[in-house]
């Protein structure tokens, strides 16, 4: 190949990398991004550098626009004057940092510069995406409740951006985790995510010309997966589009073939390169539902999907717990350890005895001679289940069986009715001078300090919505406030709520200058919310009949970042009636149960062997009828699913498989500190190239920005320019409006500011939202200032430094790609006397050029060094030839084992051999393809 054939820009062949300048329709465009697409070839994301579309955005198509790459060899030289050669060593360090990261680029890259906590336990899920053992980055996050999923799927996508492959985000939650998921990627990396609820997309469609795709019109968004699993309102929509990375929150929810939620994470599957799915509780018990989700992931990881081990998966999952010894080594003073559960007897009252003894004679018989009234096996546990929360629960479900009697006019329900009756007549004269749990939550509550003149907050769980609405009308009242705090007291959350009512109660309960001191929920909050902020106190008014379940529940407060010992209690309804089945029976002891195991494993999840809430309860249920104890039931169900004939306790196998630290015990360097991305940098680090990039855009920056910066605190203020304001659409609408965005900006490269700053957000009773946000490399005003810095050159121009080397050196920017346009070769190369002699960044050292150098003002022989540009790319491309089948060896590996379990894996059916084929493409067009891009960057010229 020669350096003209490189030069060439024929549609669909030539190769556009961020940071390169391309002409399309007589203007000048700065290349952003790159995508391949399946019919209109390279997807071009550019900005306008000339004068009449400067700061424009635009996307080109390769096969609907004639796009051309600059030749390098017409690159043109000019001379810096600027102080220090500041523009050059500002356009070098651009073009590093707008370059992707390759393929074969394993490290990390970011992982050191958000505002978190230094966990490398955090790290490991990035590193298994970037690993190479996936042929692209998809795996299952499924980490117990409370160890930072969020952060891990936000350290995983900050290094997919890096490497070009996170342009174009979709995130997928449960409602009431909506804005909190945003806020977290917003203010712990500057990954903005558009929150497109229910009521957003209807906004956004409003907004947009008719027919205009929605989820086209931001590119990073956060969707319900309430919302969003409607498949016939979005699916064409959706269809139309393709993602870089898609992430499914709680996504054991998807396992249910042909449910909605099952369909939608069908149809986003196959539109996405990077796919993350997380859920702590992930698996369900039956081999073909977890083998169901695997398969989203990779659909040749598993052959049998009734019999399958860890070893399939292990390229695929990541699963630790509080306990696991990585993990509990590297939280010392960052989670303070859970406090026992602590069982509050309440004694019945006289009305509620007489409910029990009503329970125990006519609906759960002790005697095995006389039957229940009712001929459903089940509902008297649901009766039973109704009382032990609330009577005002129970006689919303005496209510509602009985219009569901009198609706089938049976005949042969009248005994039932009339014992439906009895029990509506004993709830109906009760008030909360009759509840023993009420009277003592009171208590509880005054005995943690809540109160008209106390801050401590608790949460309360219910399962009942007719319970939880009671407490939130009483409680307060009996707690003593009055008058607007007696309304402003309390909140309460359950799935009846809309999203924005969800979102908006774990918001209001997670700032510390509101007036809310309780959260009366359901189980809604048990899975994604976070309440420990402002809270470590939890009660359970009712006890789930489920380990699962009570584990979410306490996972809700009990998570990385608590600061406080979190406390849990659950009030035990006690009952002296003889038969009695009350809180002692079933609720106490899986109490203890979820405890222990919580202490010895870490999770409770594999106690009962069945890995659903749902299941759980219902097999309990069941082996109450037959008359077992929750211990017999537990380790009854438990045993069944050792010896089932799918043949394996997943969960215990990948226990087994994986070692605690989440490494594969089969590498030699699994204990070893992973090894930091390779990035080659110019200046020390962001601040030092922040400020000399103000410097060299705005020359007069007090004048042009009004910018203001205080050296002692590390506050920057200025007000954006109308190119830095039209970036900041993709940031959270309710971010921008709240904190005036458009009329001054507050940033900082102080961590500790930025994080006292969300401290004070989290305190303020305005806003969750902090002032001040951290300029980690992703943030939009980093971004926009590169973008300025790399268009002060003009069309294909190299700058000439006057350095200390002993001929012309050119610094040569070299790149191998693959079929769908993603680097995987990079090189940066110095090129002297017709060899590469060094890379960019070693000689720009050796050679002195940096901060303090002198800018001499010499006048070059651009005419005598511009001839040396097509020898110097030819060096540059010899090099590259001669050492790139070794560097292929490195991708090659990888995609040959994939290539090799792809033959293994056998398929009966023509959609199974066609899913095998399109994986083996996909496989071979991750290999390098075609022949470098070269581009002459810079010439570094002796002193005369």
């Amino acid at each position: 190949m020669t350096v003209e054939q490189a030069g060439t820009t024929n549609p669909g062949d030539a190769k556009y990398p961020p940071g390169s300048q391309i002409e399309v329709r007589d203007e000048e465009w700065l290349v952003r991004n790159v995508g391949r697409t399946k019919h209109d070839g390279d997807r071009i994301e550019a900005v306008g550098v000339s004068e009449f579309v400067r700061d424009q955005e635009a996307v080109f198509f390769t096969k609907l626009d004639d796009v051309q790459l600059m030749d390098p060899r017409r690159t043109k030289l000019t001379c810096d004057d600027s102080a220090n050669f500041r523009r050059s060593r500002l356009f070098l360090e651009a073009i590093l940092r707008k370059t992707p990261l390759p393929q074969s680029e394993r490290g990390l890259a970011l992982a050191d510069s958000f505002l978190l906590d230094s966990l490398p336990y955090q790290h490991r899920p990035a590193q298994l995406a970037l690993s190479g053992r996936n042929l692209r980055p998809r795996m299952l996050i499924a980490d117990v409740v409370g160890l930072g999923k969020t952060l891990e799927i936000g350290l995983t996508l900050a290094e997919l951006i890096r490497r070009g492959r996170g342009e174009r985000i979709l995130v997928v939650t449960p409602q009431h985790v909506l804005e909190q998921f945003q806020h977290e990627l917003w203010t712990r990396f500057a990954i903005p995510l558009i929150r497109l609820d229910s009521v957003g997309i209807e906004r956004i469609q409003r907004e947009i010309p008719a027919g205009r795709n929605p989820f086209t019109y931001f590119k990073r968004v956060i969707v319900s997966i309430d919302t969003l699993k409607n498949t016939d309102q979005y699916k064409h929509h959706l269809e139309r589009i393709t993602w870089d990375a898609v992430v499914i929150d709680e996504s054991h929810n998807l396992i249910n073939r042909g449910s909605l939620r099952n369909q939608l994470a069908r149809l986003l599957a196959p539109q996405t390169d990077a796919l993350i799915l997380a859920s702590a509780t992930p698996h369900n018990g039956d081999a073909r539902s977890f083998a169901e989700l695997i398969s989203l992931l990779d659909p040749a990881a598993i052959r049998d999907p009734e019999r399958y081990a860890a070893d399939d998966i292990k390229h695929l999952f990541i699963r630790r717990t509080k306990v696991s010894p990585e993990v509990h080594e590297q939280m010392k003073g960052q989670w303070a350890d859970r406090g026992p559960s602590t069982s509050v007897h309440c004694a019945a009252t006289p009305a509620e005895e007489k409910i029990f003894e009503e329970l125990a004679q006519v609906w759960l018989p002790q005697n095995p001679d006389k039957s229940s009234v009712s001929e459903s096996r089940l509902f008297p546990y649901t009766l039973l289940k109704s009382f032990l929360s609330s009577h005002m629960a129970l006689a919303s479900t005496v209510d509602t069986r009985i219009r569901t009697l009198k609706a089938k006019d049976d005949a042969g329900a009248e005994a039932e009715l009339a014992a439906l009756r009895r029990l509506n007549d004993l709830t109906f004269v009760m008030s909360e001078t009759d509840s023993a749990k009420f009277q003592a939550l009171v208590e509880q509550l005054r005995a943690i300090g809540v109160g008209p003149k106390s801050d401590t907050r608790v949460v309360v769980f219910s399962e009942r919505v007719q319970t939880l609405e009671w407490l939130r009308k009483a409680v307060p009242a009996a707690l003593g406030f009055k008058g607007k705090a007696l309304q402003e007291a309390a909140r309460v959350m359950h799935g009846g709520l809309s999203d924005e009512q969800q979102m908006q109660c774990v918001e209001d309960f997670g700032l510390a200058d509101t007036s809310v001191r309780l959260l009366f929920t359901g189980d809604v909050a048990s899975e994604g919310v976070n309440l420990h902020r402002q809270c470590h106190q939890l009660i359970h008014y009712d006890v789930p009949w489920s380990l699962i379940r009570i584990e979410q529940r306490n996972g809700r407060i009990d998570r990385y970042g608590q600061a406080h010992r979190p406390q849990f209690r659950a009030l035990i309804l006690t009952s002296e009636v003889d038969g009695a089945k009350d809180d002692r029976t079933v609720a106490e002891r899986l109490l203890e149960r979820e405890d222990e195991a919580h202490r010895s494993l870490g999770t409770a999840e594999a106690v009962s062997g069945l890995y659903r809430a749902e299941a759980e309860e219902k097999s309990l249920i069941q082996d109450l009828l037959r008359g077992r104890t929750v211990d017999e039931s537990l380790e009854g169900t438990a045993r069944a699913a050792a010896t089932e004939d799918s043949g394996t306790d997943f969960l215990a196998d990948f226990f087994g498989a994986v070692d605690a630290s989440g490494t594969d015990p089969e590498d030699a360097d699994a204990d070893a500190p992973p090894a930091p991305a390779d990035v080659p940098r110019l200046f020390t680090g962001t601040r030092e190239f922040i400020d000399e990039a103000i410097r060299e855009v705005f020359p007069d920056p007090q004048r042009q920005l009004e910018l203001d910066q205080d050296p002692e605190t590390g506050l920057i203020s200025f007000k954006p320019p109308s190119d830095l304001t039209h970036r900041m659409k993709s940031l959270p609408p309710d971010y921008r409006r709240e904190q005036r965005l458009h009329e001054r900006l507050l940033v900082t490269l102080n961590r500790k500011l930025a994080d006292l700053s969300l401290v004070r957000a989290r305190e303020s009773s305005s806003s969750s939202w902090p002032e001040i946000s951290l300029l980690t490399d992703l943030h939009p005003v980093v971004e926009w200032l590169t973008d300025k810095v790399l268009v002060r050159l003009g069309r294909q121009e190299a700058p000439v430094i006057t350095a200390d080397v002993e001929a012309p050196t050119y610094l040569v920017q070299g790149i191998y790609s693959n079929a769908l346009g993603r680097p995987t070769v990079v090189k940066w190369m110095a090129v002297s006397g017709g060899e590469v002699t060094d890379d960019m960044v070693g000689i720009l050292r050796r050679a002195g050029v940096g901060p303090t150098m002198a800018n001499p003002l010499h006048r070059h022989d651009l005419d005598l060094l511009s001839s040396g540009i097509p020898g110097a790319l030819e060096a540059a491309e010899r090099f590259l030839r001669r050492h790139s089948s070794e560097w292929d060896q490195a991708l090659a590996g990888p995609i040959d084992d994939y290539k090799r379990r792809l033959g293994d894996w056998e398929q009966p059916t023509l959609a199974g051999e066609r899913t095998k084929s399109d994986l083996a493409d996909l496989a071979d067009s991750l290999l390098t393809t075609g022949r470098p891009m070269l581009r002459v960057l810079a010439v570094l010229d002796h002193t005369r």
